[in-house]
């Protein structure tokens, strides 16, 4: 365990103030035990041979067993009234979150999908009726966000060989309306959302049950 010249217990570097007692084998240096339960999986892009991965994960809290069965209810809640087409392209579109990489020292924000999704959505309606007019994001976030999103949607109306346009509009309303129905009420996490589908979706084969989309899958009880 790495100590000061002081012979004191290392402070954690991500919240500067507890004592840094765990091995992070994701970030190679020690941190705290409260930063390692909080932001495992979502802050921390923790390996699989994780320790205290694999302990939590057979041994989980009754503060994570809660939290994993709201965030169950509220993908449910977001899948509701769906077709089986749209629940496809939604799981599609989250897995795709979830694996996106903004550029350096950006970080995905929930408002740059709900951005994104508006603009999309609109696009697909225009679309719809037969009228090509792309609708734009104003942030660049957003913008940058939209593209690889369309992409993804593009391909997947290639593999099925129909429109997609009816489809993707309802599923991109839908992804701007599970943004705000993940905010806290106090508004405090800008990442809600994000949060939600990096403690939800994971990479196939990190759990021995789920329903898969793409290389990823959702996790269900």
């Amino acid at each position: 365990m790495p100590r000061s010249r002081n012979n004191c217990r290392v402070t954690c570097p991500l919240c500067g103030k507890r004592k840094a007692r765990r091995a992070c084998p994701a970030l190679g240096h020690d941190i705290c035990a409260v930063c390692c339960g909080t932001k495992r999986l979502t802050e921390i892009r923790c390996p699989s041979g994780c320790v205290y991965l694999a302990s939590a994960r057979e041994h989980p809290p009754a503060t994570a067993v809660k939290q994993h069965q709201h965030d169950v209810a509220l993908l449910v809640r977001f899948l509701r009234d769906l077709s089986e087409r749209q629940s496809r392209l939604f799981l599609l579109v989250c897995a795709f979150l979830t694996r996106y990489e903004p550029p350096e020292l950006h970080q995905l924000l929930d408002i740059d999908i709900a951005e994104a999704a508006e603009a999309l959505a609109a696009t697909f309606e225009t679309a719809a009726r037969g009228v090509i007019y792309e609708h734009r994001p104003t942030s660049a976030a957003a913008s940058r966000l939209g593209d690889a999103l369309a992409g993804v949607l593009a391909e997947a109306g290639q593999d099925s060989g129909t429109n997609l346009d009816r489809d993707a509009a309802v599923v991109m309303r839908r992804i701007q309306e599970s943004v705000s129905d993940a905010a806290p009420p106090a508004g405090q996490n800008a990442r809600a959302f994000v949060d939600l589908l990096a403690r939800t979706i994971r990479k196939a084969g990190d759990s021995p049950s789920g329903v898969e989309s793409g290389s990823s899958r959702l996790i269900i009880p």
